[in-house]
């Protein structure tokens, strides 16, 4: 995740993110692949209670689906410099959706964890895993997906490495 974030930050200082596919991981079966008209709308509801959809940030933000869990130590390093580089760059339209992959049963453990880590952007609940099944069908963690401002997949990146 560590060369995904790099990657954000540069796209998002030099505003590249807009029509031009980017360097990615290879699409599972089933996923969307990169260049896709574009990707696929969901809406989740978030830890207190709104809802968060895809696609009302289509030709405004560029959007970082970012995957995790509770039980996921790489998830739980890799998430506070995820919530600094939103910080950075959210007055420039970055958006991160934080989507737990955790059973629907922890939604309170997410909702601790969230707490601990005082992320500042939205995390999402997906109970019926209908978003993590399109995006993510391996269920990595932590696994991020890139959507620039015209509503295609940029990049996706699995794991995280520190260093």
């Amino acid at each position: 995740m560590r060369s995904l974030l790099a990657f954000v930050a540069f796209l998002l200082a030099t505003g590249c993110v807009g029509t031009e596919p980017g360097p990615a991981t290879p699409a599972r079966k089933s996923e969307p692949s990169l260049g896709d008209a574009r990707a696929p709308d969901f809406e989740l509801r978030t830890l207190d209670g709104g809802n968060v959809r895809l696609a009302d940030d289509f030709g405004k933000n560029v959007v970082l689906i970012d995957f995790w869990a509770t039980y996921c130590q790489p998830c739980l390093v890799a998430l506070p410099h995820l919530d600094a580089l939103y910080q950075k760059y959210k007055g420039r339209g970055f958006v991160v959706l934080a989507v737990a992959i955790d059973e629907a049963a922890l939604g309170s453990r997410v909702r601790v964890e969230a707490s601990k880590l005082r992320l500042s952007f939205p995390v999402l609940l997906d109970p019926e895993t209908e978003v993590v099944a399109r995006y993510n069908p391996k269920s990595s963690a932590p696994y991020s997906v890139l959507v620039g401002r015209d509503g295609r997949i940029v990049s996706r990146r699995e794991g995280y490495t520190v260093g």
